[in-house]
């Protein structure tokens, strides 16, 4: 199974009615989305992280148990839920405001952390829940004290308003690439933390940190990945974008459902995928995001709807 690691927060996303702009509330959280779109392309999974006892938390809960995610690994705490305002940029590029102090899922503590996992089971690990503390540094230490025991992967989703100081920040994510299995990160990251860089450089350099594979999403470009001895991408296919709130939390749970599904989500597994095996998977992620763009909010598609290898 996979256990995802991280926040679960209320999306309030725009939206029209009567002439006027509306939010309407809608469940989310990269770690939280990640999550829910494994579960819903049929792969096992389970959430960790800590949600409130009021009325946004029990809605996050059963979302996340109508997209069959198993919530034995949730926490429950009496702070309000954290709450995102989306907004759209000229570019269709989501902007986020957060309002998270003193909120549930960023109060996360070394004592509400499982004392072991099953033993295939694989973490994943990424967004603000990494950022904000005290969950940070809960986070982090399940992440040293898991490392090679088992699959980690990461999705670091950078949001800059949220990073004080960018080099402290950089020199803590590259501490995090020496501990996992699997990275994937975003062109807008990229671009972000080392403006006017190549990006297959960059992801070139990073996986000489440690990770077995790193992944480089670029939106309706598609994607590409680098091994140790070459840079394979796949295009993205044709669609009529919605929105693209959670496409690349959808991208990480294709590719995690994929590597589960293939017999292949651990390291050495992952190390000796062919470069066909690879296209592939990333031509199935970047189909599983296309899909969640289609349709307004973090609404990740069902395994009916999507094509297996």
């Amino acid at each position: 199974m996979i256990v995802v690691a991280g926040e679960a927060l209320i999306d309030m996303n725009p939206s029209e009615v009567g002439g006027q702009i509306a939010y309407v509330p809608h469940p989310g959280g990269s770690p939280y989305n990640v999550a829910m779109g494994i579960g819903r392309l049929g792969t096992p999974v389970g959430f960790l992280g800590r949600m409130s006892r009021d009325a946004f938390g029990s809605l996050l809960k059963k979302h996340l148990a109508a997209s069959k995610v198993g919530l034995e690994y949730v926490r429950e705490g009496d702070e309000l839920t954290t709450l995102a305002l989306v907004t759209l940029s000229e570019t269709r590029e989501p902007f986020f405001s957060f309002y998270c102090e003193n909120t549930a899922d960023r109060l996360m503590l070394p004592e509400d952390l499982p004392v072991s996992f099953p033993k295939e089971a694989a973490l994943h690990f990424g967004s603000i829940s990494l950022l904000l503390e005290p969950t940070a540094s809960t986070l982090e230490f399940l992440m040293r004290r898991e490392t090679r025991r088992r699959f980690l992967s990461l999705d670091p989703n950078v949001r800059p308003f949220l990073i004080r100081n960018k080099d402290q920040y950089l020199e803590r994510l590259l501490g995090w690439l020496g501990q996992v299995d699997l990275v994937k990160v975003s062109q807008a990251d990229l671009e972000w933390l080392y403006p006017g860089e190549s990006l297959e450089d960059i992801a070139q350099e990073w996986k000489k940190y440690g990770p077995a594979l790193v992944i480089v999403t670029q939106g309706g470009q598609g994607a590409f990945a680098v091994t140790p001895t070459q840079t394979i991408h796949v295009q993205a296919p044709q669609i009529t974008v919605v929105d693209t709130v959670g496409a690349g939390d959808s991208f990480m749970s294709g590719t995690l459902s994929w590597l589960w599904r293939s017999g292949a989500l651990s390291r050495s597994a992952l190390q000796s995928l062919s470069s066909e095996q690879i296209a592939a998977l990333l031509d199935f992620a970047v189909k599983t995001a296309a899909l969640t763009c289609t349709r307004a909010g973090a609404d990740p598609p069902w395994q009916e709807e999507v094509t297996w290898l």
